[in-house]
């Protein structure tokens, strides 16, 4: 049994992915050794809402159990709504799901940046660019130096609080090395360029391998936000196909009870996600389901985010333009306004691999977080001082919106939505079960919205075009009279340290 901290002491790669699955830590969470992802449950319920007309009423119905219990659906109510076609009754399906939306996170969306740490990985994924043997990636690890410059540019220059850092599967970033980088994020202070005033990084959340338990409780004692692992298909044969099973990723089962180990070692903000496009997005969504449910049957909790990326080309492989399951942006659409309505509580994350025509498409289908000013190339940030700058043998796939932060803020401000780079419930205890039950009732929105006005202050204050300035402050003076007349006795507390704030105190939050 090797965990992720013997790694430095393996001769090479190939040694390391031998000896890195933990069998007693799989079978803990497949009992009898049947998996909760039933393959043939799928396809059944798949065939059966095939050969069934669409009943509106039966419709409506979950319609309405979603957005007053915020629960779970089943798979069946999932499927049923895979086959809505007509589009008044989707549109209703649409409403819905901006409905629950704002009832569980109010009219704010979330920001945040993807810091890429690594892109030597041993594994031999098809479709990836960072696959072991594709000579056609530069490959890079950054230094603790270069992650402070990265820093620089992130939170100094265009004004992130929150990341996603993420990893290449490889001995040389162990979970030591994760700990260490998150540490590094951490401790970064640069001043704001308009204001002077002190900023950094706030939550680092992490997109990395699957890890035993004991690596998990070491990112947990460093203070990772989200443990975000991509299933990318669960379909088992096509993943069989696509990930070789001389790999560590080739072990299906490790994989999916990855989260299983994050909740028993205290990391209780997860997320998942599929790569669209690799299989049928009704088989990928239905397990996505059954995933959350499964969750919520050991734990009592449910993922934290679901993350909805798609194929796009990378360096070395034609997967991505061959696919025969690629979808078109109607059904990207479907999808979110389906997964919203199955998992009503959980964040909703739409990346810049999305055009931005797409992304704005999107923005009332449910979905609660964006990030914006992306590079993903190893050291992109500070190399290309934030340009809009990609190279396809440097990052793992093509970005397809490469908007400013500020051009997507100010976007927002003007249809009423207020960027949020609020990090205060991690800090403050309010995740995995703490928030589960606040998120169902709407009440974690409410008050994040308190935080989400304080820290879009300090954004506009230290970053902001004169322009995005000016329609952001016509937005806050619009959020805190709703906050006056929700919470009156509360208010004045509320107005002094936001009053604070604007005298360039940083940091404050509820």
């Amino acid at each position: 049994m090797a965990t992720a901290k013997d790694i430095r002491h393996f001769a090479n790669a190939e040694d390391y992915t031998k000896h890195f699955i933990i069998q007693e830590e799989i079978d803990k969470y497949l009992p009898g050794g049947k998996h909760f992802i039933d393959d043939d449950l799928i396809n059944r319920t798949l065939a059966s809402a095939d050969a069934s007309p669409v009943d509106p009423v039966r419709i409506r119905e979950i319609l309405a159990k979603s957005e007053q219990t915020c629960e779970t659906l089943t798979v069946e109510e999932t499927a049923a709504l895979m086959r809505v076609e007509d589009p008044g009754l989707f549109e209703e399906m649409r409403a819905a799901a901006d409905r629950i939306k704002r009832k569980v996170y109010d009219n704010r969306i979330v920001m945040f940046a993807p810091l890429y740490m690594s892109n030597l990985c041993v594994n031999g994924c098809r479709y990836c660019g960072f696959r072991e043997g594709n000579e056609a990636q530069k490959r890079r690890v950054l230094t603790m130096d270069e992650l402070k410059e990265e820093i620089d540019v992130v939170a100094g220059r265009i004004g992130h609080k929150r990341l996603i850092a993420v990893y290449g599967e490889h001995p040389t970033t162990s979970t030591e090395y994760i700990a260490e980088t998150i540490e590094t994020c951490y401790a970064r202070q640069v001043p704001a360029p308009r204001t002077g005033c002190k900023v950094g990084i706030r939550r680092v959340n992490v997109n990395a391998a699957p890890l035993p338990v004991a690596d998990l409780k070491v990112l947990r004692s460093v203070g990772i936000g989200t443990f975000q692992v991509f299933q990318e298909t669960y379909n088992r044969k096509l993943y069989e196909e696509m990930h070789p099973a001389w790999s560590v990723k080739g072990n299906y089962d490790w994989r999916t009870t990855c989260f299983h180990r994050c909740l028993e070692a205290g990391v209780d903000d997860v997320g998942l996600g599929v790569l669209y496009g690799l299989c049928d997005w009704r088989f990928e969504l239905l397990a996505t389901v059954m995933h959350a449910r499964d969750l919520e049957r050991w734990f009592n909790i449910g993922p934290h985010t679901l993350s909805f990326p798609r194929l796009e080309p990378a360096s070395g492989t034609k997967v991505p333009e061959e696919s025969p399951w690629l979808i078109d942006d109607e059904t990207f659409a479907r999808i979110l306004v389906i997964a919203r309505l199955s998992v009503p509580y959980t964040g909703m994350i739409v990346t810049a691999r999305e055009s931005a025509k797409s992304r704005d498409h999107v923005l009332d289908h449910g979905m609660t977080q964006l990030d914006c000013s992306s590079n993903i190339a190893i050291k992109g940030y500070s190399d290309f001082e934030n340009e809009a700058h990609q190279e396809k043998e440097r990052q793992q796939f093509m970005l397809g919106d490469n908007r400013s932060l500020d051009e997507m803020v100010r976007t927002l401000a003007a249809r009423g939505t207020i960027t949020s780079f609020c990090t205060a419930g991690y800090r403050c205890g309010r995740t995995g079960g703490c928030i589960m039950d606040a998120l169902k009732t709407g009440r974690e929105g409410k008050f994040c919205k308190i935080n989400a006005v304080l820290t879009f202050r300090e954004w506009l204050d230290d970053f902001a075009s004169d322009s995005t300035r000016e329609i952001g402050g016509k937005l806050i003076d619009r959020e805190l009279a709703a906050i006056k007349e929700w919470l009156p006795r509360f208010y004045p507390t509320v107005l002094k340290q936001y009053e604070a704030t604007c005298r360039g105190e940083r940091d404050l939050f509820f």
